[in-house]
């Protein structure tokens, strides 16, 4: 069927080389730089924390797959939020965008460009830590840098992207490799019964989980923007499963190289594990590390900007934000009013922002939406098995996903409970209380109008349409 287009609708720009780079280009970010010393700590043995990174990749590798089908059966961007929308209906889909798009997105944001501004400016601080204002002020600077490149032009973001993969990848393959060098040299020592004092506790292996999903956070960056990419039923599935078994692989390499340089205790000690490690193996030459996670986070923040956008735009199309955020810039085509308005709430969360805070409450709210998401791709496939499936998955997988999922939304708060956890709960349920009046009732639909239209007219903006 030609596809027919009245108004302005986001270009299909994004191949197979450029989906690749966007998913292993936000989840290569500056997790593997800092995670790998909290996820030791936690679970206790060397033998353990590989084995909890390469149950990370496995997870990450099956729910995307399920992801993949819910991509080619429900072909429209926004990830979560539109696929919960077709299948559990607006009030939950609107708890899921409410508690996304006024925190968790923005958080994440916020997180990454505050590692990179670490990485950043730590060097011309050698004596001491840098202070918390220049921090700030160049993650600042980092975000709204993004800002302005992903407002006008999608190829370049996407250039960007594959760019800061490319380095990425080099300076993996750089650990790796010093790595190797010395485990053939003979530093097997942490390996010789790499499994005593591991932690078999409930609350410990779900930190430890959280920890190294933090790092492959991104996996799902894709099926945000479904509708920029080129012949999703082809390229969704395949970029995927490339971009995430990349991951996982360099990620364990990477993790086994960090345990042959290093023994446990200087692992886990260390603020910067990449860092420690070039000084170990690199001597004077131990800097190259440091740009190098600087760099990992900057093309992982590209992507979460990237991605972050669309999720507001999506939700405003639909009707669950304001009608300026569903619009696109007339002559570039980018969702310009969504993506300066997440710029302005990270910037706004950066001011308080706590990184490790960021990560316990991420975590907790994605796998709970992600629980959601799983089981309504399990009812689709028993309620509506004939629906058009270009790529589907066992029915097994998405009830296997759901109990990891189930297991790591329980596990902390089971084990060890904590009053965090109730006030995230109540933060993501607080949102029917807006939903009901603002959205199912629309008790001020003309409050907005005015503002939209000045807008309109300022950033140059008209609605867009689905590009199905």
């Amino acid at each position: 069927m030609e596809e027919r287009r009245q108004g302005l609708s986001l270009r299909r720009e994004v191949g197979l080389l450029g989906a690749v780079s966007l998913i292993a280009g936000t989840m290569i970010g500056s997790g593997i730089f800092m995670s790998p010393q909290t996820v030791l700590l936690t679970i206790g043995s060397p033998g353990a924390s590989l084995l909890v990174w390469a149950c990370c990749g496995l997870l990450a590798i099956l729910a995307s797959c399920c992801y993949a089908e819910l991509g080619t059966v429900i072909r429209e961007s926004g990830g979560e939020y539109v696929y919960i929308l077709r299948t559990s209906g607006a009030p939950v889909a609107f708890m899921l965008i409410f508690s996304s798009v006024l925190f968790v997105r923005p958080a994440g944001v916020a997180g990454i460009a505050l590692s990179f501004a670490q990485y950043v400016v730590s060097p011309f601080y050698p004596e001491c830590a840098p202070p918390v204002l220049v921090v700030k002020c160049v993650a600042a600077a980092a975000i709204l840098v993004l800002a302005a490149v992903n407002c006008l032009d999608v190829r370049f973001s996407m250039a960007l992207q594959v760019f800061f993969l490319l380095a990425k990848v080099l300076a993996l393959a750089l650990i790796i490799t010093g790595g190797v060098v010395m485990l053939v040299g003979g530093h097997t020592g942490t390996f010789q019964n790499s499994f005593e004092g591991t932690n078999v506790g409930i609350n410990s292996v779900g930190i430890a989980f959280y920890q190294g999903l933090w790092s492959y956070d991104g996996w799902n960056n894709l099926n945000y923007v479904t509708e920029e990419l080129k012949r999703p039923e082809v390229n969704l599935p395949r970029a995927v499963v490339i971009a995430i078994s990349l991951v996982t692989g360099l990620y364990l390499l990477v993790n086994i190289s960090y345990l042959t340089v290093m023994t446990p205790k200087e692992l886990i000690s260390s603020s910067a594990v990449a860092v420690t490690w070039g000084n170990k193996v690199l001597g004077s030459w131990g800097w190259i590390m440091s740009v190098a996670a600087a760099l990992s986070a900057f093309g992982s923040l590209n992507g979460t900007f990237f991605s972050g956008g669309r999720v507001c735009f999506v939700a405003a199309r639909e009707g669950h934000m304001p009608d300026i955020l569903a619009m696109a810039h007339v002559h570039r085509l980018t969702p310009s009013p969504a993506l300066i308005f997440t710029t302005v709430v990270s910037l706004v969360v950066l001011i308080p922002g706590d990184f490790q805070s960021i990560v316990n409450f991420f975590s907790f709210t994605a796998w709970f939406f992600y629980a959601i998401t799983l089981s309504g791709l399990i009812y689709l496939k028993i309620k509506k098995p004939h629906l058009p499936r270009p790529y589907k998955v066992p029915i097994i997988l998405p009830i296997l996903v759901l109990i990891a999922a189930v297991f790591l939304v329980l596990a902390p708060v089971i084990d060890q409970p904590q009053i965090e956890y109730l006030y995230v709960t109540l933060f993501i349920f607080s949102g029917v209380l807006v939903y009901i009046p603002l959205i199912h009732f629309q008790l001020c639909p003309g409050l907005l109008s005015r503002v939209t239209v000045f807008l309109q007219l300022f950033l140059e903006v008209a609605p867009a349409e689905k590009n199905l």
